[in-house]
């Protein structure tokens, strides 16, 4: 956490909130309570990132997008909804998703797939803010065998 902090108050939020991503996805498992002060450290981080543009995604646009369900975390305890979230993804078919619900921007649970499952998911922002956060989480199809 400390060569995280130093990263960001350097100027690099991004490499920082990566480099706790990585230390989340390594303790999730063996030391989930450590996970969580991770995930809590992530979202201070994640405030000292350079913000990207946001880009938006057409609720009808993609493989069956428009029937998705809505999982609304907002009513959980923040200690709860990273979890939540990673259950309903791990519960999806290939070319599959559901819309998460929040009341801030889950860019830190976007660090957290990234450390987890690179490549093996689509994010795409339907709504952002300032009171409700939309984001499409999904599986990609799975490749052709060569």
């Amino acid at each position: 956490m400390e060569a995280a902090n130093e990263l960001a108050n350097v100027g690099h939020g991004d490499r920082a909130c990566k480099l706790v991503a990585s230390a989340w996805a390594a303790l999730r498992t063996s030391r989930p309570a450590l996970a969580v002060r991770t995930t809590a450290s992530l979202h201070r981080l994640v405030t000292l990132v350079t913000s990207e543009p946001v880009t938006f995604r057409s609720v009808g646009e993609g493989s069956g997008a428009a029937s998705d369900r809505e999982l609304d975390v907002r009513h959980l305890a923040p200690a709860q909804r990273h979890e939540t979230i990673f259950a309903a993804y791990h519960g999806l078919a290939p070319e599959t998703g559901y819309v998460l619900v929040n009341d801030h921007d889950p860019k830190p649970l976007r660090y957290q797939f990234e450390a987890e499952h690179a490549g093996e998911f689509t994010w795409d922002y339907l709504e952002s803010g300032p009171e409700r956060w939309r984001v499409r989480i999904g599986r990609p199809p799975v490749p052709a065998a060569a």
